[in-house]
């Protein structure tokens, strides 16, 4: 099974997003291999966000959030790609690392970008 990842990390400005300042991530997973792949996930949150200063944590997508116990699966055909997406609301200012992981049973995919979230 080979998944590949990319995270794009989105910054609203004053006329894009439901406010100026979120931050919107977009985690794509794409099957890179020559076989179909089945992703099994145990609850509705089917990606991790998480965002760090350095080593410090600063914010963690599922933090504080509850999710549907609901068992789920999804097929990826060969080059077929299926996006996850996350808000981080009015972070402060600064420069920070995003990762996003799958939450897949079986399979494992992340992917990092630097991200800047302006004064």
């Amino acid at each position: 099974m080979t998944l590949e990842g990319t995270l794009e990390a989105d910054v609203s400005t004053a006329d894009g997003g439901p406010r100026p300042g979120d931050v919107a991530f977009a985690f794509t997973v794409t099957n890179a291999g020559s076989e179909p792949v089945e992703l099994q996930f145990s609850d509705m949150c089917k990606a991790e966000f998480v965002v760090r200063d350095g080593d410090r944590e600063v914010w963690r997508f599922t933090e504080g959030r509850m999710f549907a116990q609901m068992l789920s699966r999804e097929a990826l055909a060969p080059g077929e790609s299926s996006t996850y997406e996350a808000e981080w609301e009015r972070p402060r200012p600064g420069a920070y690392t995003a990762t996003a992981e799958l939450r897949a049973q079986e399979a494992s995919c992340e992917a990092h970008t630097p991200l800047a979230v302006p004064e």
